[in-house]
């Protein structure tokens, strides 16, 4: 059982600096002054295809990884 608990806390590391890393690479949501003229982004074909670009696959990775952080949390906390 201690080799299990050293594999998901390696793991649970990787995953910690790997989300870190990917929040960091996101981009702001700030839109500025273009939101008072009533701009809408999802009229846009870059609102409409945001999951496919890049912000997307790092907004996907972000949940994926902050899934793992917590189901991760959760089993190491545990007595075994």
């Amino acid at each position: 059982m201690q080799i299990l608990r050293i594999i998901l806390t390696v793991i649970y590391v990787i995953d910690c600096i790997a989300l870190t890393t990917v929040v960091l690479m996101q981009e702001g949501k700030q839109k500025g002054l273009g939101v008072i003229g009533g701009g809408n982004s999802s009229d846009t074909y870059w609102g409409q295809n945001k999951m496919r670009s890049k912000e997307g696959v790092l907004i996907m990775a972000t949940r994926i990884m902050a899934i793992l952080f917590i189901v991760l949390s959760l089993v190491l906390n545990m007595n075994f």
